[in-house]
């Protein structure tokens, strides 16, 4: 029983004198600017067909359902940009104020 007992503890000493893989595995998918890149162009795309589709509401072009469903569309990709905005000057704010 002994034996065993010390058989575990030399086990988990070994593995944890092993060194992890010093270099990381690929990644797959876009960067962090394409990323941000894209969501961005989506969020104009969406803006400048909800300001189409009111202008044409308007002037009676489309019907009033479809203006309010691509309004609302616009203004939660306005009001994403807005909150993806605000966290990074939130995150710059707390970096500046780090002591060095």
């Amino acid at each position: 029983m002994i034996e065993g007992v010390s058989a575990i503890g030399s086990a988990s000493q070994s593995a944890s004198v092993r060194s992890p893989q010093s270099t990381a595995a690929p990644t797959e998918g876009p960067s962090f600017d394409q990323a941000l890149t894209q969501a961005i162009g989506s969020a104009i795309d969406t803006l400048q067909t909800g300001e189409a589709v009111a202008i044409q509401g308007v002037e009676g072009a489309a019907a009033p359902m479809k203006v309010v469903e691509s309004v609302m569309a616009a203004q939660r990709s306005l009001q994403t940009v807005l909150a993806i905005r605000d966290k990074a000057v939130a995150a710059y704010q707390e970096i500046a104020r780090m002591t060095i």
